[in-house]
Protein backbone atom coordinates (compact mmCIF):
# COMPACT_ATOMS: atom_id res chain seq x y z
CA UNK A 1 0.00 0.00 0.00
CA UNK A 2 1.37 3.41 -0.93
CA UNK A 3 1.91 6.12 1.63
CA UNK A 4 -0.72 8.29 -0.07
CA UNK A 5 -3.32 5.60 0.58
CA UNK A 6 -2.23 4.98 4.14
CA UNK A 7 -3.01 8.52 5.22
CA UNK A 8 -6.29 10.30 4.51
CA UNK A 9 -4.79 13.54 5.83
CA UNK A 10 -1.60 14.91 7.27
CA UNK A 11 -3.52 16.48 10.15
CA UNK A 12 -7.01 15.84 11.51
CA UNK A 13 -8.48 18.58 13.68
CA UNK A 14 -11.43 17.67 15.91
CA UNK A 15 -13.79 20.50 16.81
CA UNK A 16 -14.96 23.32 14.55
CA UNK A 17 -14.86 26.10 17.10
CA UNK A 18 -12.69 29.16 16.50
CA UNK A 19 -9.47 27.31 17.36
CA UNK A 20 -10.17 24.37 15.07
CA UNK A 21 -11.33 26.63 12.24
CA UNK A 22 -8.24 28.83 12.55
CA UNK A 23 -5.89 25.85 12.71
CA UNK A 24 -7.46 24.43 9.56
CA UNK A 25 -6.90 27.75 7.77
CA UNK A 26 -3.27 27.94 8.88
CA UNK A 27 -2.61 24.42 7.66
CA UNK A 28 -4.44 25.21 4.45
CA UNK A 29 -2.20 28.21 3.81
CA UNK A 30 0.87 25.98 4.19
CA UNK A 31 -0.47 23.37 1.78
CA UNK A 32 -1.02 20.70 4.45
CA UNK A 33 -3.76 18.18 3.74
CA UNK A 34 -6.24 18.64 6.58
CA UNK A 35 -9.61 17.23 7.64
CA UNK A 36 -11.69 19.17 10.18
CA UNK A 37 -14.27 17.06 12.05
CA UNK A 38 -17.21 18.55 13.93
CA UNK A 39 -19.79 16.56 15.88
CA UNK A 40 -22.65 18.96 15.22
CA UNK A 41 -24.46 19.23 11.91
CA UNK A 42 -24.12 23.02 12.15
CA UNK A 43 -21.84 25.44 13.93
CA UNK A 44 -23.13 26.71 17.28
CA UNK A 45 -25.43 29.62 16.41
CA UNK A 46 -25.69 31.47 19.73
CA UNK A 47 -23.22 34.02 21.17
CA UNK A 48 -20.60 32.62 23.54
CA UNK A 49 -17.38 34.62 23.70
CA UNK A 50 -17.88 38.37 23.35
CA UNK A 51 -14.34 39.83 23.47
CA UNK A 52 -11.55 39.64 20.90
CA UNK A 53 -8.16 41.22 21.51
CA UNK A 54 -5.50 42.61 19.20
CA UNK A 55 -3.39 39.46 19.31
CA UNK A 56 -6.36 37.45 18.07
CA UNK A 57 -7.05 39.89 15.25
CA UNK A 58 -3.41 39.69 14.26
CA UNK A 59 -3.75 35.91 14.03
CA UNK A 60 -6.82 36.31 11.81
CA UNK A 61 -4.83 38.77 9.70
CA UNK A 62 -2.18 36.08 9.29
CA UNK A 63 -4.70 33.64 7.81
CA UNK A 64 -6.18 36.30 5.54
CA UNK A 65 -9.46 36.64 7.43
CA UNK A 66 -9.18 39.90 9.39
CA UNK A 67 -10.94 42.07 6.84
CA UNK A 68 -13.75 39.53 6.52
CA UNK A 69 -14.51 39.52 10.26
CA UNK A 70 -14.21 43.28 10.86
CA UNK A 71 -17.90 43.97 10.03
CA UNK A 72 -18.81 41.75 12.99
CA UNK A 73 -16.62 43.66 15.49
CA UNK A 74 -16.94 46.78 17.61
CA UNK A 75 -13.41 48.13 18.17
CA UNK A 76 -12.18 50.04 21.23
CA UNK A 77 -14.74 48.33 23.43
CA UNK A 78 -14.12 49.52 26.99
CA UNK A 79 -14.74 47.51 30.16
CA UNK A 80 -16.07 49.45 33.14
CA UNK A 81 -16.39 48.25 36.73
CA UNK A 82 -19.23 49.97 38.60
CA UNK A 83 -20.01 49.90 42.33
CA UNK A 84 -23.46 49.20 43.72
CA UNK A 85 -23.94 52.95 44.13
CA UNK A 86 -23.17 53.55 40.44
CA UNK A 87 -19.59 54.85 40.71
CA UNK A 88 -17.23 53.65 37.98
CA UNK A 89 -14.13 52.61 39.93
CA UNK A 90 -12.14 51.20 37.03
CA UNK A 91 -12.47 51.75 33.29
CA UNK A 92 -10.21 49.68 31.07
CA UNK A 93 -9.67 51.78 27.94
CA UNK A 94 -6.47 50.66 26.17
CA UNK A 95 -5.91 52.89 23.15
CA UNK A 96 -2.59 51.42 22.07
CA UNK A 97 -2.24 49.60 18.77
CA UNK A 98 1.27 48.18 19.04
CA UNK A 99 0.18 44.97 17.33
CA UNK A 100 -1.72 46.74 14.56
CA UNK A 101 -5.26 46.46 15.90
CA UNK A 102 -7.56 47.77 18.62
CA UNK A 103 -6.69 46.05 21.87
CA UNK A 104 -10.28 45.33 22.99
CA UNK A 105 -13.11 44.48 20.59
CA UNK A 106 -16.64 43.18 21.04
CA UNK A 107 -17.75 40.66 18.46
CA UNK A 108 -20.55 38.37 17.38
CA UNK A 109 -19.02 34.90 17.63
CA UNK A 110 -21.53 32.89 15.55
CA UNK A 111 -21.04 35.23 12.59
CA UNK A 112 -17.25 35.22 12.94
CA UNK A 113 -17.20 31.42 13.17
CA UNK A 114 -19.28 31.23 10.00
CA UNK A 115 -16.83 33.54 8.21
CA UNK A 116 -13.95 31.29 9.29
CA UNK A 117 -15.76 28.17 8.09
CA UNK A 118 -16.55 29.75 4.72
CA UNK A 119 -12.89 30.80 4.48
CA UNK A 120 -11.83 27.14 4.33
CA UNK A 121 -13.32 26.94 0.84
CA UNK A 122 -10.19 28.76 -0.35
CA UNK A 123 -8.18 25.57 0.09
CA UNK A 124 -8.43 22.43 -2.00
CA UNK A 125 -6.31 20.65 0.63
CA UNK A 126 -8.75 21.30 3.52
CA UNK A 127 -12.03 19.48 4.05
CA UNK A 128 -14.57 20.33 6.78
CA UNK A 129 -16.88 17.48 7.75
CA UNK A 130 -19.77 18.46 10.00
CA UNK A 131 -21.95 15.80 11.61
CA UNK A 132 -18.85 13.66 12.22
CA UNK A 133 -18.29 12.40 15.77
CA UNK A 134 -14.99 10.72 16.75
CA UNK A 135 -15.91 7.52 18.58
CA UNK A 136 -12.38 6.32 19.31
CA UNK A 137 -8.81 6.76 18.14
CA UNK A 138 -5.53 4.93 18.43
CA UNK A 139 -2.03 6.20 17.78
CA UNK A 140 1.12 4.37 16.78
CA UNK A 141 4.64 5.38 15.83
CA UNK A 142 3.60 6.66 12.41
CA UNK A 143 0.12 8.12 12.80
CA UNK A 144 -3.34 8.15 14.34
CA UNK A 145 -6.34 6.04 13.30
CA UNK A 146 -9.85 7.30 14.10
CA UNK A 147 -13.30 5.73 13.99
CA UNK A 148 -15.88 8.34 13.02
CA UNK A 149 -19.69 8.17 13.26
CA UNK A 150 -21.87 10.23 10.94
CA UNK A 151 -25.19 11.75 11.97
CA UNK A 152 -27.04 9.05 10.05
CA UNK A 153 -25.38 6.37 12.18
CA UNK A 154 -22.92 5.08 9.59
CA UNK A 155 -19.25 4.80 10.53
CA UNK A 156 -15.91 5.01 8.78
CA UNK A 157 -12.21 5.16 9.60
CA UNK A 158 -9.60 7.84 8.97
CA UNK A 159 -5.86 7.88 9.36
CA UNK A 160 -3.61 10.90 9.73
CA UNK A 161 -0.08 11.69 10.76
CA UNK A 162 -1.17 14.05 13.54
CA UNK A 163 -4.34 14.73 15.53
CA UNK A 164 -5.39 17.94 17.26
CA UNK A 165 -8.19 17.93 19.83
CA UNK A 166 -9.83 21.36 19.92
CA UNK A 167 -13.11 19.77 21.00
CA UNK A 168 -14.10 21.90 23.98
CA UNK A 169 -13.89 21.88 27.76
CA UNK A 170 -15.33 18.36 28.03
CA UNK A 171 -12.94 17.15 25.33
CA UNK A 172 -13.39 13.44 24.54
CA UNK A 173 -9.90 13.54 23.00
CA UNK A 174 -8.37 14.71 26.29
CA UNK A 175 -10.44 12.20 28.24
CA UNK A 176 -9.31 9.31 26.01
CA UNK A 177 -5.69 10.34 26.56
CA UNK A 178 -6.21 10.16 30.35
CA UNK A 179 -4.79 13.66 30.69
CA UNK A 180 -5.58 15.39 33.96
CA UNK A 181 -7.55 18.63 33.95
CA UNK A 182 -6.56 20.24 37.23
CA UNK A 183 -8.11 23.34 38.80
CA UNK A 184 -11.48 24.13 40.28
CA UNK A 185 -15.12 24.87 39.51
CA UNK A 186 -16.58 27.98 41.13
CA UNK A 187 -19.47 27.35 43.52
CA UNK A 188 -21.43 30.30 42.15
CA UNK A 189 -23.54 30.09 39.00
CA UNK A 190 -24.46 32.70 36.43
CA UNK A 191 -27.49 33.16 34.21
CA UNK A 192 -26.60 34.36 30.70
CA UNK A 193 -29.35 36.21 28.84
CA UNK A 194 -28.81 37.30 25.24
CA UNK A 195 -31.39 39.54 23.56
CA UNK A 196 -31.86 41.02 20.11
CA UNK A 197 -32.95 44.61 19.53
CA UNK A 198 -30.89 46.00 22.40
CA UNK A 199 -33.24 47.73 24.86
CA UNK A 200 -30.43 49.93 26.29
CA UNK A 201 -28.19 50.79 23.36
CA UNK A 202 -25.33 52.15 25.47
CA UNK A 203 -21.88 51.05 24.24
CA UNK A 204 -19.15 49.10 26.03
CA UNK A 205 -19.30 46.48 28.79
CA UNK A 206 -20.34 47.21 32.36
CA UNK A 207 -19.59 44.98 35.31
CA UNK A 208 -21.99 46.04 38.06
CA UNK A 209 -20.43 45.05 41.36
CA UNK A 210 -23.71 45.15 43.29
CA UNK A 211 -23.36 42.85 46.34
CA UNK A 212 -27.13 42.25 46.39
CA UNK A 213 -26.74 40.59 42.95
CA UNK A 214 -23.71 41.26 40.73
CA UNK A 215 -24.50 41.47 37.03
CA UNK A 216 -22.94 42.29 33.68
CA UNK A 217 -24.28 44.27 30.71
CA UNK A 218 -22.49 43.92 27.37
CA UNK A 219 -23.18 45.73 24.11
CA UNK A 220 -22.52 43.52 21.09
CA UNK A 221 -22.63 44.16 17.34
CA UNK A 222 -25.91 43.87 15.44
CA UNK A 223 -27.93 45.32 18.33
CA UNK A 224 -27.41 42.30 20.56
CA UNK A 225 -27.02 42.74 24.31
CA UNK A 226 -25.82 40.23 26.84
CA UNK A 227 -26.79 40.26 30.50
CA UNK A 228 -25.22 37.99 33.10
CA UNK A 229 -26.66 37.62 36.60
CA UNK A 230 -25.19 35.83 39.59
CA UNK A 231 -27.45 32.98 40.70
CA UNK A 232 -27.46 32.17 44.39
CA UNK A 233 -26.99 28.72 45.89
CA UNK A 234 -30.71 28.20 46.58
CA UNK A 235 -31.80 29.18 43.04
CA UNK A 236 -32.14 26.66 40.20
CA UNK A 237 -31.86 27.20 36.45
CA UNK A 238 -35.47 26.15 35.93
CA UNK A 239 -36.70 28.58 38.57
CA UNK A 240 -34.61 31.54 37.42
CA UNK A 241 -35.67 31.27 33.76
CA UNK A 242 -39.37 31.43 34.62
CA UNK A 243 -41.19 34.66 33.55
CA UNK A 244 -41.61 35.98 37.11
CA UNK A 245 -37.91 35.40 37.91
CA UNK A 246 -36.80 36.96 34.64
CA UNK A 247 -38.97 39.99 35.35
CA UNK A 248 -37.29 40.35 38.75
CA UNK A 249 -33.80 40.13 37.27
CA UNK A 250 -34.43 42.35 34.28
CA UNK A 251 -35.98 45.03 36.48
CA UNK A 252 -32.40 45.75 37.63
CA UNK A 253 -31.23 46.58 34.12
CA UNK A 254 -34.18 47.85 32.07
CA UNK A 255 -35.52 51.41 32.04
CA UNK A 256 -38.63 51.86 34.22
CA UNK A 257 -41.84 50.66 32.64
CA UNK A 258 -40.25 48.33 30.07
CA UNK A 259 -41.91 44.91 30.07
CA UNK A 260 -39.29 42.10 30.20
CA UNK A 261 -41.66 39.91 28.21
CA UNK A 262 -41.39 42.33 25.30
CA UNK A 263 -37.72 41.48 24.78
CA UNK A 264 -36.56 39.26 21.91
CA UNK A 265 -34.59 36.62 23.80
CA UNK A 266 -31.94 34.60 22.00
CA UNK A 267 -31.10 32.31 24.90
CA UNK A 268 -31.21 31.93 28.66
CA UNK A 269 -28.69 29.56 30.16
CA UNK A 270 -27.08 28.98 33.55
CA UNK A 271 -23.40 28.14 33.65
CA UNK A 272 -20.57 27.83 36.14
CA UNK A 273 -17.09 29.30 35.98
CA UNK A 274 -14.19 26.88 35.72
CA UNK A 275 -10.46 27.45 36.08
CA UNK A 276 -8.70 24.38 34.73
CA UNK A 277 -5.66 23.48 32.67
CA UNK A 278 -4.57 20.18 31.13
CA UNK A 279 -1.54 18.45 32.64
CA UNK A 280 -0.13 17.75 29.17
CA UNK A 281 -0.85 19.41 25.84
CA UNK A 282 1.00 16.91 23.66
CA UNK A 283 0.83 13.14 24.00
CA UNK A 284 2.68 11.39 21.20
CA UNK A 285 1.01 12.40 17.94
CA UNK A 286 -1.98 14.04 19.61
CA UNK A 287 -2.14 17.66 20.76
CA UNK A 288 -4.75 19.64 22.67
CA UNK A 289 -5.70 23.25 22.00
CA UNK A 290 -8.31 25.78 23.09
CA UNK A 291 -10.86 24.79 25.73
CA UNK A 292 -9.67 21.19 25.51
CA UNK A 293 -6.39 22.42 27.05
CA UNK A 294 -7.67 25.17 29.37
CA UNK A 295 -10.85 26.87 30.52
CA UNK A 296 -11.16 30.02 32.59
CA UNK A 297 -13.71 32.44 34.03
CA UNK A 298 -15.03 35.05 31.63
CA UNK A 299 -14.10 38.21 33.51
CA UNK A 300 -11.27 39.31 31.24
CA UNK A 301 -12.70 37.83 28.04
CA UNK A 302 -9.54 35.74 27.55
CA UNK A 303 -10.85 32.20 27.02
CA UNK A 304 -11.39 32.72 23.30
CA UNK A 305 -8.20 34.71 22.86
CA UNK A 306 -6.06 32.21 24.76
CA UNK A 307 -7.31 29.46 22.47
CA UNK A 308 -6.44 31.54 19.44
CA UNK A 309 -2.91 31.96 20.82
CA UNK A 310 -2.71 28.16 20.92
CA UNK A 311 -3.71 28.00 17.25
CA UNK A 312 -1.17 30.66 16.28
CA UNK A 313 1.60 28.77 18.08
CA UNK A 314 0.72 25.27 16.90
CA UNK A 315 -0.45 25.73 13.31
CA UNK A 316 2.81 26.70 11.63
CA UNK A 317 4.80 24.19 13.71
CA UNK A 318 2.60 21.34 12.52
CA UNK A 319 2.98 22.55 8.94
CA UNK A 320 6.79 22.74 9.15
CA UNK A 321 7.00 19.23 10.61
CA UNK A 322 4.56 17.72 8.11
CA UNK A 323 6.45 19.28 5.20
CA UNK A 324 9.80 18.03 6.50
CA UNK A 325 11.19 21.51 7.08
CA UNK A 326 11.69 20.79 10.78
CA UNK A 327 11.84 17.71 12.98
CA UNK A 328 9.34 16.67 15.64
CA UNK A 329 11.60 18.59 18.01
CA UNK A 330 9.73 21.72 16.94
CA UNK A 331 6.38 20.34 18.13
CA UNK A 332 7.81 19.75 21.61
CA UNK A 333 8.16 23.53 21.94
CA UNK A 334 4.34 23.84 21.91
CA UNK A 335 4.23 22.15 25.31
CA UNK A 336 7.07 24.32 26.58
CA UNK A 337 5.68 27.64 25.39
CA UNK A 338 1.92 27.75 25.73
CA UNK A 339 0.82 26.34 29.15
CA UNK A 340 2.64 28.91 31.35
CA UNK A 341 0.89 31.86 29.72
CA UNK A 342 -2.48 30.09 29.68
CA UNK A 343 -2.09 29.55 33.43
CA UNK A 344 -1.28 33.25 33.89
CA UNK A 345 -4.48 34.20 32.05
CA UNK A 346 -6.51 31.81 34.20
CA UNK A 347 -5.08 33.40 37.34
CA UNK A 348 -5.88 36.90 36.03
CA UNK A 349 -9.47 35.91 35.25
CA UNK A 350 -9.94 34.36 38.69
CA UNK A 351 -8.58 37.50 40.38
CA UNK A 352 -10.81 39.79 38.32
CA UNK A 353 -13.84 37.70 39.32
CA UNK A 354 -13.01 38.02 42.99
CA UNK A 355 -12.76 41.78 42.65
CA UNK A 356 -16.03 41.96 40.74
CA UNK A 357 -18.37 39.72 42.67
CA UNK A 358 -17.83 39.70 46.46
CA UNK A 359 -21.09 39.67 48.45
CA UNK A 360 -19.74 40.39 51.92
CA UNK A 361 -20.54 44.05 52.58
CA UNK A 362 -17.30 44.67 54.47
CA UNK A 363 -15.22 43.27 51.63
CA UNK A 364 -17.23 45.37 49.18
CA UNK A 365 -16.68 48.50 51.27
CA UNK A 366 -12.93 47.86 51.45
CA UNK A 367 -12.75 47.31 47.69
CA UNK A 368 -14.73 50.46 46.91
CA UNK A 369 -12.53 52.56 49.18
CA UNK A 370 -9.31 51.06 47.82
CA UNK A 371 -10.32 51.64 44.19
CA UNK A 372 -11.36 55.20 44.98
CA UNK A 373 -7.93 55.86 46.49
CA UNK A 374 -6.06 54.16 43.63
CA UNK A 375 -7.80 56.37 41.08
CA UNK A 376 -6.15 59.36 42.73
CA UNK A 377 -2.71 58.03 41.79
CA UNK A 378 -2.14 58.59 38.02
CA UNK A 379 0.41 55.78 37.49
CA UNK A 380 -1.91 53.25 39.15
CA UNK A 381 -4.89 54.54 37.22
CA UNK A 382 -2.98 54.16 33.94
CA UNK A 383 -1.97 50.65 34.99
CA UNK A 384 -5.63 49.63 34.85
CA UNK A 385 -6.85 51.97 32.13
CA UNK A 386 -4.18 50.88 29.67
CA UNK A 387 -4.55 47.22 30.60
CA UNK A 388 -0.93 46.93 31.69
CA UNK A 389 -1.95 44.29 34.21
CA UNK A 390 -2.60 41.81 31.38
CA UNK A 391 0.27 39.32 31.30
CA UNK A 392 1.63 39.33 27.76
CA UNK A 393 2.97 36.05 26.37
CA UNK A 394 6.68 35.63 26.87
CA UNK A 395 8.30 32.33 26.05
CA UNK A 396 11.20 31.51 28.36
CA UNK A 397 11.81 28.08 26.83
CA UNK A 398 11.19 26.58 23.41
CA UNK A 399 12.16 28.19 20.12
CA UNK A 400 13.86 31.21 21.65
CA UNK A 401 17.55 32.09 21.61
CA UNK A 402 18.87 34.20 24.47
CA UNK A 403 21.80 36.57 24.15
CA UNK A 404 23.87 34.28 26.37
CA UNK A 405 23.46 31.47 23.82
CA UNK A 406 25.02 33.47 20.98
CA UNK A 407 27.49 35.53 22.99
CA UNK A 408 29.93 33.52 25.07
CA UNK A 409 31.43 36.61 26.65
CA UNK A 410 28.03 37.79 27.87
CA UNK A 411 27.28 34.33 29.24
CA UNK A 412 30.52 34.21 31.26
CA UNK A 413 29.98 37.75 32.50
CA UNK A 414 26.46 37.00 33.64
CA UNK A 415 27.65 33.84 35.41
CA UNK A 416 30.31 35.77 37.30
CA UNK A 417 27.74 38.42 38.25
CA UNK A 418 25.38 35.77 39.55
CA UNK A 419 28.16 34.33 41.70
CA UNK A 420 29.07 37.81 42.93
CA UNK A 421 25.49 38.48 43.97
CA UNK A 422 25.80 35.68 46.52
CA UNK A 423 28.77 37.41 48.20
CA UNK A 424 29.16 40.68 50.13
CA UNK A 425 29.94 42.29 46.76
CA UNK A 426 26.27 41.93 45.75
CA UNK A 427 25.39 45.58 46.35
CA UNK A 428 28.02 46.64 43.77
CA UNK A 429 26.65 44.40 40.98
CA UNK A 430 24.24 46.18 38.60
CA UNK A 431 20.90 44.37 38.30
CA UNK A 432 20.99 44.49 34.50
CA UNK A 433 24.44 42.87 34.41
CA UNK A 434 23.42 40.08 36.73
CA UNK A 435 20.35 39.20 34.74
CA UNK A 436 18.02 40.05 37.62
CA UNK A 437 15.85 42.20 35.37
CA UNK A 438 15.24 40.89 31.88
CA UNK A 439 13.96 43.48 29.42
CA UNK A 440 14.88 41.37 26.43
CA UNK A 441 12.25 41.22 23.67
CA UNK A 442 13.21 37.62 22.88
CA UNK A 443 10.22 35.36 23.38
CA UNK A 444 7.77 38.26 23.11
CA UNK A 445 5.38 39.21 20.34
CA UNK A 446 6.98 41.60 17.84
CA UNK A 447 5.30 44.94 17.18
CA UNK A 448 3.28 45.54 14.02
CA UNK A 449 3.47 49.16 12.90
CA UNK A 450 2.50 50.51 9.52
CA UNK A 451 5.24 50.60 6.91
CA UNK A 452 5.51 52.14 3.45
CA UNK A 453 6.60 50.02 0.51
CA UNK A 454 8.68 51.27 -2.37
CA UNK A 455 5.47 51.26 -4.45
CA UNK A 456 4.04 53.86 -2.08
CA UNK A 457 1.55 51.55 -0.34
CA UNK A 458 1.14 51.79 3.42
CA UNK A 459 0.65 48.35 4.95
CA UNK A 460 0.70 46.61 8.29
CA UNK A 461 4.11 45.02 8.75
CA UNK A 462 2.87 41.41 8.77
CA UNK A 463 1.51 41.84 5.25
CA UNK A 464 5.11 42.43 4.14
CA UNK A 465 6.66 39.66 6.24
CA UNK A 466 4.65 36.89 4.54
CA UNK A 467 3.58 33.66 6.23
CA UNK A 468 7.00 32.35 7.22
CA UNK A 469 10.13 33.43 9.06
CA UNK A 470 11.64 36.86 8.56
CA UNK A 471 14.74 38.78 9.48
CA UNK A 472 13.62 42.29 10.38
CA UNK A 473 16.44 44.82 10.50
CA UNK A 474 16.81 48.51 11.17
CA UNK A 475 18.83 50.43 8.60
CA UNK A 476 21.04 47.49 7.58
CA UNK A 477 21.07 44.48 5.30
CA UNK A 478 22.74 41.62 7.23
CA UNK A 479 23.62 39.80 3.98
CA UNK A 480 27.22 41.08 4.20
CA UNK A 481 27.71 39.07 7.39
CA UNK A 482 25.97 35.83 6.35
CA UNK A 483 28.15 32.76 5.90
CA UNK A 484 27.11 29.86 3.68
CA UNK A 485 25.58 27.91 6.57
CA UNK A 486 23.34 30.86 7.46
CA UNK A 487 22.31 31.29 3.84
CA UNK A 488 21.34 27.62 3.79
CA UNK A 489 19.33 28.10 7.00
CA UNK A 490 17.48 31.07 5.55
CA UNK A 491 16.75 29.09 2.39
CA UNK A 492 15.38 26.18 4.43
CA UNK A 493 13.21 28.57 6.44
CA UNK A 494 12.07 30.42 3.33
CA UNK A 495 12.84 33.55 5.33
CA UNK A 496 12.50 37.09 4.02
CA UNK A 497 14.94 39.86 4.87
CA UNK A 498 13.12 43.10 5.69
CA UNK A 499 15.17 46.26 6.06
CA UNK A 500 13.35 49.21 7.61
CA UNK A 501 14.54 52.75 6.95
CA UNK A 502 13.20 56.24 7.44
CA UNK A 503 10.63 56.87 4.72
CA UNK A 504 12.86 59.48 3.08
CA UNK A 505 15.55 56.83 2.50
CA UNK A 506 13.54 53.90 1.14
CA UNK A 507 14.64 54.40 -2.46
CA UNK A 508 18.34 54.40 -1.61
CA UNK A 509 20.09 51.11 -2.42
CA UNK A 510 23.44 51.83 -0.82
CA UNK A 511 24.61 48.71 1.03
CA UNK A 512 21.32 46.93 0.28
CA UNK A 513 21.58 43.58 -1.49
CA UNK A 514 19.11 42.10 -3.98
CA UNK A 515 17.43 39.85 -1.41
CA UNK A 516 16.37 42.54 1.05
CA UNK A 517 12.88 44.05 0.98
CA UNK A 518 13.13 47.72 1.92
CA UNK A 519 10.25 49.41 3.74
CA UNK A 520 9.80 52.87 5.17
CA UNK A 521 9.23 53.12 8.92
CA UNK A 522 6.02 55.11 8.51
CA UNK A 523 5.42 55.68 12.24
CA UNK A 524 9.09 55.44 13.32
CA UNK A 525 8.10 52.68 15.71
CA UNK A 526 10.63 50.19 14.39
CA UNK A 527 13.42 52.69 15.01
CA UNK A 528 12.10 53.16 18.54
CA UNK A 529 11.87 49.39 19.10
CA UNK A 530 15.40 48.65 17.91
CA UNK A 531 16.69 51.69 19.77
CA UNK A 532 15.34 50.20 23.00
CA UNK A 533 17.10 46.83 22.66
CA UNK A 534 20.57 45.43 22.05
CA UNK A 535 20.62 44.33 18.43
CA UNK A 536 19.61 45.42 14.94
CA UNK A 537 18.49 42.09 13.43
CA UNK A 538 15.45 40.27 14.84
CA UNK A 539 14.52 36.73 13.78
CA UNK A 540 10.72 36.73 13.66
CA UNK A 541 8.84 33.44 13.73
CA UNK A 542 5.71 32.78 11.64
CA UNK A 543 3.59 33.45 14.75
CA UNK A 544 5.36 36.86 14.98
CA UNK A 545 7.26 36.08 18.18
CA UNK A 546 10.90 37.12 18.41
CA UNK A 547 13.04 33.99 18.21
CA UNK A 548 16.25 35.96 18.74
CA UNK A 549 17.92 39.34 18.44
CA UNK A 550 21.51 40.07 17.44
CA UNK A 551 23.84 42.60 15.96
CA UNK A 552 24.56 42.01 12.26
CA UNK A 553 28.05 40.74 13.07
CA UNK A 554 26.54 38.00 15.32
CA UNK A 555 23.73 36.88 13.00
CA UNK A 556 25.42 33.58 12.08
CA UNK A 557 25.57 32.41 15.70
CA UNK A 558 21.89 33.27 16.14
CA UNK A 559 20.74 31.41 13.04
CA UNK A 560 22.71 28.29 14.02
CA UNK A 561 20.82 28.21 17.34
CA UNK A 562 17.43 28.73 15.69
CA UNK A 563 18.09 25.89 13.27
CA UNK A 564 19.18 23.55 16.06
CA UNK A 565 16.23 24.28 18.35
CA UNK A 566 13.69 23.45 15.64
CA UNK A 567 15.56 20.51 14.11
CA UNK A 568 15.74 22.34 10.80
CA UNK A 569 16.38 20.26 7.69
CA UNK A 570 19.18 22.28 6.10
CA UNK A 571 20.38 21.49 2.61
CA UNK A 572 23.94 22.56 2.01
CA UNK A 573 24.53 25.05 -0.79
CA UNK A 574 27.65 25.84 -2.74
CA UNK A 575 30.61 26.72 -0.59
Amino acid sequence: MTEARQFDADVIVVGAGPVGLSLASMLGLHGVKTILLERGDELIDYPRAVGMDDECLRTLQGIGMAEAVLPHLTPYHWMRFVTGSGRCFASIEPRTDEFGWSRRNAFNQPLVDRVLLDGLQRFSNVEARLGSDVMRFEQDADGVTLDVKRTDGSTYSLRSRWLVGSDGGRSPIRTALNVGFGGFTDTSKWLVVDVRNDPLGVPNIYLHCDPSRPYVSVALPDSIRRFEFMIFENESEEEMTQPHSMAMLMAKVLPPGVDPNSLDYIRKRVYTHNARIADRWKVGRVMLAGDAAHIMPVWQGQGYNTGMRDAANLGWKLAYVVKGIASEKLLETYQLERPPHAKAMIDLSVTAGRIFSPRNRWVVAARDFATWALNLVPPLKRYFTEMRFKPMPKYEDGLVVRESEINAEASIGQLLCQIARKTPLARFVPAAASGKKDDSPVGKLFIQPRVRTRDGEVKLLDDVLGSGFALVCWGVDPSFWLDQRSRDVLAALGARIITAKPVVQIHRDKDIGPDAIVVGDEQMRLKEWFGSHSGAVAVIRPDRFVAGLAYPAKINELLVQVADKMGLNVKQGAA
